[in-house]
């Protein structure tokens, strides 16, 4: 398999790891400090899918700097398979609850002409932003990913 940026062991790896992290958690956070963003299905899923992505982008990046460390790159086909599909699947969760939170945020905002919630709809347009920035990356690390696998 070539080495190229990006791939699991390389620095890019790493920062693009540890950004679908960063991005994930801020959009946790900037959610879950609303006091009503339980009421809505879709900011509740919007919760879960970024946790997992927290989770699954954490423990890759602690792999990623376990192999920085050791100066060794991930290039077996069985692990690249696992990472290929487990970045597919948080890519399209995070998406899927990214744009069915923005369709909510957009209700509010746009369809009904104002926001009853105050300082809150700030919090969730910045939840969302925040969510979308997150699947940017994790498309990009999906990407290469999948790249990696068919270079093989």
């Amino acid at each position: 398999m070539k080495d190229f940026p990006g791939t699991p062991g390389t620095l890019t790896g790493l920062l693009l790891r540890i950004s679908q992290c960063v991005f994930a958690a801020g959009s946790i956070a900037s959610m879950t400090t609303t006091s009503s963003f339980f009421n809505f299905t879709a900011f509740c899923y919007l919760i879960a899918s970024m946790g997992l992505q927290v989770i699954w982008s954490f423990v890759l990046a602690l792999l990623d700097a376990n192999a920085l460390v050791r100066k060794k790159v991930f290039h077996n086909p069985v692990l690249v398979s696992l990472f290929v599909v487990g970045d597919w699947v948080t890519a399209t969760l995070s998406l899927a609850a990214a744009s069915a939170s923005a369709g909510i945020t957009v209700l509010y905002f746009s369809d009904l002409g104002r926001c009853n919630f105050g300082n809150e709809c700030q919090k969730y347009q910045m939840s969302v932003g925040l969510a979308y920035l997150s699947w940017v990356t994790i498309a990009t690390s999906s990407l290469i990913m999948l790249w990696l696998l068919a270079a093989g």
